[in-house]
């Protein structure tokens, strides 16, 4: 069974930073498979997708994050990542990564808290 795992969240004053990482168990080559997204879901509301990136590097971005998200993945080391800058507290959510369409079981996610 597939579990993705991701990490990276935590608390961070509005303009700053964080990057989210996301791997799999048994080193399943699912990143160079599918495409990979970050969702993310804020209290009350439906998770939402924010950022995706083919098998072929073709990469597309929600309108509330376009230019400042940005989403890579390490085929090495079986990582996708979400590098966040200039952060809103708009962006405060439970973030996930998961297929696109999601395919898998989905992970605890990450909790990012921006205060303003």
């Amino acid at each position: 069974q597939v579990q993705l795992v991701e990490s990276g969240g935590g608390l961070v004053q509005a303009g700053g930073s964080l990057r989210l990482s996301c791997t799999v168990n048994k080193n399943r080559n699912i990143f160079n498979m599918y495409t990979m997204g970050w969702y993310r879901q804020a209290p009350g509301n439906q998770r939402e997708l924010v950022a995706s990136r083919t098998t072929y590097g073709n990469i597309n971005y929600a309108d509330s994050v376009k230019g400042r998200f940005t989403i890579s993945r390490d085929s090495a080391n079986n990582m996708v990542y979400l590098q966040m800058d200039d952060l809103k507290p708009d962006d405060t959510a439970v973030y996930y990564c998961n297929t696109v369409p999601e395919r898998f079981t989905w992970g605890q996610g990450t909790q990012v808290t921006v205060s303003s």
